[in-house]
């Protein structure tokens, strides 16, 4: 029971931060205590960096090597595009 309390607290905080429930769950029923710290340690993938491919032309995350659209593989890029975060915040 203390095993399925934990996988649901992780897989929410997992699914709050952009990742998903499933798997934070499994993690965090797995081990329960530090599965949990560990979800909510993980980053949040909505305050990530982006980059659009020269290829496709797709907007990845800046850490990807590979572009997810096309599989053209991804130099570092000099110049990034805001996170998704951002883009949702007013303007004031």
């Amino acid at each position: 029971m203390i095993a399925v309390c934990f996988g649901i607290a992780g897989g929410i905080v997992g699914k709050l931060k952009g990742s998903s429930f499933l798997l934070w769950f499994l993690i965090s029923g797995l081990v329960p205590f530090f599965g949990l710290m560990a979800a909510i340690a993980y980053r949040f993938e909505r305050d990530e960096l982006r980059r659009e491919c020269p290829r496709c032309g797709r907007v990845v995350k800046i850490y990807e090597a590979l572009c997810t659209g096309c599989g053209h593989e991804l130099d570092f890029p000099e110049t990034a595009i805001a996170p998704e975060s951002w883009a949702k915040r007013p303007v004031s």
